[in-house]
């Protein structure tokens, strides 16, 4: 056995010549042809005129070869022999047997039986079975013995396949056709009640609830298991998913049928599962001839747009066909690596857009001024902020600085410039916010959502937006890029407190919706998106543990470090005095939060900036003035909610 898997590792990588295959094949038609022969007479070689079978012989040989020819049966790499090789085959085959029987029939009729190139239909009947079935099982014999011999070696990771539909049977033919993958295929994974007990391919199909057994995994020492359905919801398959991590399993998932390359699944596609696949909650669907019409032909403007919300909402509006689209960050490095991948999608996309990437702060008023004057832009995305909690919470005259009096710069320029849509990126801290920056992105809120009364009587088109999501999964500073590293290091995996929760999506889910909002919006509104469940912090880090292929206490720990200053254990999108209106998109709806006057809001901003010359408890405590809910959580400025 090992001289022969020494032989097919050899040839794992080289394939037989098509002349080769074309020689077997004639040689079986030979050898078909002379057991039929022979057997017409009993076996009995005295009976045989040697003139006429040497005739025969060649005439039956040259038929057949010359519809291999024609149907190129013999081009097909026999490693891989398919349906449609075997259909090849048949045709070849079969057309080569009516033509000589049409011969046959010819001379008959010309009364030439005696002709040494007759063949006895009762041959020809003979021989085209025998070869039929010897020249199609041979194929599949070859192509069985291929796989066997490469199946015996050792080290192959033992796998199973949940599916067993038409992308579950193409992943196994994938993987038998990489002799690099090491897989061996031990069964098909499939809750259709029919298929239980039955062989597809010659593998067994098991049930859900046999396969996560801790008895069958253990006995047959699985490895690992691929998804390969491809209509499965997305909190079904995190269930399922869950099911195989807690058992030890690696997990890893087919791509979408749209993504494979060429309309081919390769092995390299079928990657391990990531922590987006086990959020619990189905895709989001967008009305996407709707963001269509708003944005197409439109110049936009997008702050922050070197990071990962102001960059994916960048690459969608991309998707709408505007007419230009200006980048505004101060990070120089990110920004010029974001043009130059929009540029480059718009070239393979065919698409015609100007891009201009301009570094500014967005509290810099002399240049925000200058962008504005520059640009005719039709709608503003305003994705610039300072985000981390702790952050801010030691320096909160940067987040009043940014967030705050950029913002409130930006309102002002678009109703100056008669800009027809600023639709502005908040957060779930805002509400109830237990720090400096979820103050200060309330009181943002408060300034847009009054700027656009203010519109309404100045009789301006600015229509004012606001769209407050939670945590995003894998954007700049969020727990999961951290919890990668720090599993990458080994370990340990730092969480803060074992009760703390978040509301999470994907970047480009928030995208949608926020382009989706600002689409819908007609002005004054605060939109909040249906986030799912809220997810236990310590939760997300055990499952990236198992997806990682580590066991949680003996490969790594988790720790807890404490809440971080300004950290709540939970976030909030509404306070208790706030509710929703429901919108045609069942995952967004319209905040009721209330209104302020745009004279107030505005004149205590302007106090609030002088403070930025204070120290920062006077700066903090006249921001808790204008948010009375804002009450300090693990924070210096606890003592001046303590002092109220």
């Amino acid at each position: 056995m090992k001289f022969f898997v020494k032989v097919a590792r050899l040839y794992s990588r080289k394939f037989v010549s098509q002349w080769v295959v074309l020689a077997i094949d004639s040689f079986f038609v030979l050898l078909t042809f002379v057991f039929s022969y022979v057997h017409r007479f009993n076996f009995d070689l005295t009976k045989i005129k040697a003139d006429e079978f040497l005739i025969r012989m060649p005439l039956v040989l040259l038929v057949y070869v010359v519809f291999f020819l024609i149907y190129r049966s013999y081009s097909g790499i026999i490693r891989h022999t398919s349906i449609k090789d075997a259909e090849r085959l048949f045709l070849a085959t079969t057309t080569a047997f009516v033509t000589l029987i049409l011969i046959a029939i010819y001379l008959r009729l010309q009364g030439k039986v005696l002709n040494p190139s007759y063949v006895p239909f009762s041959i020809q009947i003979s021989h085209y079975l025998l070869s039929l079935v010897l020249l199609i099982s041979s194929r599949f014999f070859f192509k069985l013995a291929y796989y066997k011999v490469l199946g015996e070696r050792s080290g192959r990771k033992k796998i199973l396949i949940f599916g067993s539909g038409v992308a579950g049977r193409i992943t196994k033919e994938t993987l038998l056709k990489d002799t690099t993958s090491h897989y061996k295929v031990v069964a098909f994974v499939d809750n259709n009640k029919g298929l239980k007990g039955k062989l597809i391919e010659g593998i067994p199909v098991l049930s859900l609830a046999e396969a996560t057994s801790e008895k069958y995994i253990e006995a047959r020492k699985i490895d690992e298991i691929i998804i390969a359905v491809q209509n499965i919801k997305p909190t079904k398959k995190s269930i399922i998913i869950d099911q195989f991590l807690a058992l030890g399993l690696e997990v890893k998932s087919v791509p979408p049928v749209s993504d494979w390359i060429g309309g081919e699944l390769s092995s390299r596609q079928i990657k391990k599962v990531n922590i987006e696949d086990l959020l619990q909650r189905d895709a989001i669907e967008i009305e996407n001839e709707n963001v269509k019409q708003e944005i197409a032909g439109k110049n936009v403007l997008i702050t922050g747009a070197a990071g990962s919300i102001g960059s994916e909402i960048a690459r969608q509006v991309l998707n709408y066909n505007p007419a230009s689209i200006v980048l505004v960050d101060q990070a120089e490095t990110p920004l010029y690596e974001i043009d130059n991948e929009l540029k480059v999608l718009a070239i393979e996309n065919n698409k015609e857009i100007i891009f201009k990437p301009m570094i500014a702060d967005v509290s810099d008023e002399r240049r925000i001024s200058a962008v504005f004057r520059n640009g005719e832009f039709d709608i503003v995305f305003h994705a610039a902020a300072y985000k981390h909690v702790p952050m801010m919470e030691a320096h909160p005259k940067e987040a009043v600085r940014c967030n705050i009096r950029g913002t409130k710069l930006l309102a002002d320029l678009s109703a100056e410039y008669n800009i027809d849509k600023f639709v502005m990126v908040s957060t779930d801290k805002a509400v109830n916010p237990t720090n400096v920056m979820g103050a200060s992105k309330r009181i943002a809120e408060m300034y847009v959502q009054a700027r656009n009364l203010k519109s309404q009587q100045e009789n301006k088109n600015t229509k004012y937006i606001t769209t407050r999501f939670g945590n995003v999964l894998g954007s700049n500073g969020s727990v999961v890029p951290l919890f990668r590293k720090q599993i990458a290091r080994g370990g340990p995996v730092i969480v803060t407190h074992p009760d703390i929760t978040r509301y999470f999506m994907t970047i480009p889910e928030a995208c949608q919706l926020v382009l989706e909002a600002g689409v819908m919006g007609q002005g004054g509104e605060i939109f909040i998106f249906d986030m799912g469940k809220s997810v236990k912090i310590v939760d997300l880090a055990k499952r990236m543990i198992q997806l990682s292929g580590l066991k949680l206490g003996v490969d790594i720990e988790i720790k807890f470090s404490g809440l971080r200053p300004g950290e709540k254990l939970y976030e909030e999108l509404l306070n208790d005095k706030e509710s929703t209106l429901a919108t045609y998109h069942d995952k967004i709806m319209i905040g009721q939060v209330r209104e302020v006057d745009y004279n107030i809001i505005q004149s205590q901003i302007i106090e609030l900036l002088s403070f930025l010359r204070s120290d920062n408890m006077a700066l903090v405590k006249q921001m808790k003035k204008i948010v009375p809910e804002f009450m300090s959580n693990e924070s210096i400025y606890e003592v001046l909610d303590k002092n109220q």
